[in-house]
């Protein structure tokens, strides 16, 4: 099972580039980034880890430019967006953004997408939450469109361009992978069909494992090969038991969250993560 490491990077936090290098250091497959363009101070969307909104979804820095900073300090450790809110972005910058990320780390990105929890977040961006779903769709249609063809056109409802070039295109062919993150059922069916993994929230959505063979169900009956598609949990805990049980129920990658901190707090948290790596893989 691969593990991986998230962090909302701040400005009062570890670096992303301090951070990259710890974790491969200590052998980690891969670090990821979440995103929040702004959070609109009349919090009508509730936060959906229950309680108060935590003060780095208000601080995170973006997540592209602090993955760049990681890729220019590291070789090995994969670089993700986790998750990437593409319904706030516009899709064609964004596969320039994806493609030159994938290019200046030599093929190391993955990239992690949502369809976002802020109502209002969204809509300050344009962004109706009633269509979001929809509108996702088609901009990741449109982005795979983009990396795979030299000449590339999309027609939609909400994503609309006729054929240009746009260049650079990834490093990883057809592009890198796309992690989608979300609850069930609606995440996992938008894995399924646009998707190479599905990344629910550990312990947000209920037994992840359950859900897993539920996921190989649906894959099965819209036509897609069970095993082509991987299942991630995002936000495990540093928990040696929970993570054998991962392990030996198929998940395919398992990343641990840790706090906004410096290093001097971070890295006995990351050590502790690391010997559970290793007490799991051997």
């Amino acid at each position: 099972m691969h593990f991986g490491i998230m962090m909302f990077v701040t400005d009062y936090s570890m670096s992303s580039a301090e951070l990259a290098i710890a974790a491969e250091e200590r052998g980690f497959e891969s670090m990821w980034i979440p995103e929040h363009s702004h959070i609109p101070t009349s919090r009508i969307s509730p936060f959906p880890g229950g309680g108060e909104l935590p003060q780095p979804y208000y601080d995170v820095m973006d997540p592209f430019i602090a993955l760049g900073a990681a890729a220019s300090v590291t070789s090995k450790i994969r670089l993700a967006t986790g998750i990437c809110l593409v319904i706030q972005r516009d899709p064609i910058q964004t596969a320039k953004e994806v493609s030159t990320l994938d290019q200046i780390s030599g093929g190391r990105m993955i990239f992690g997408v949502g369809a976002g929890w802020n109502l209002e977040e969204m809509s300050d961006h344009g962004t109706d939450p009633n269509t979001r779903g929809h509108l996702m769709n088609e901009r990741i249609e449109a982005m795979k469109v983009i990396w795979e063809n030299d000449k590339a056109e999309y027609h939609g409802k909400f994503v609309n361009f006729d054929e240009m070039i746009t260049r650079p295109k990834p490093v990883q062919k057809p592009h890198p992978p796309i992690v989608v993150g979300g609850g069930f059922p609606h995440g996992a069916r938008r894995a399924i069909a646009l998707g190479d993994e599905w990344m629910p929230v550990g312990g947000r959505d209920g037994d992840v494992i359950e859900l897993r063979s539920r996921v190989r169900q649906m894959a099965a009956e819209s036509g897609r090969e069970p095993d082509s598609l991987g299942v991630s949990v995002y936000g495990s805990p540093t928990d040696l038991d929970q993570s054998k049980r991962f392990a030996d129920n198929g998940i395919t990658r398992s990343v641990f969250r840790l706090p906004s901190k410096k290093a001097d707090e971070i890295l006995p948290i990351l050590d502790k993560a690391t010997n559970i790596m290793r007490d799991v893989n051997g």
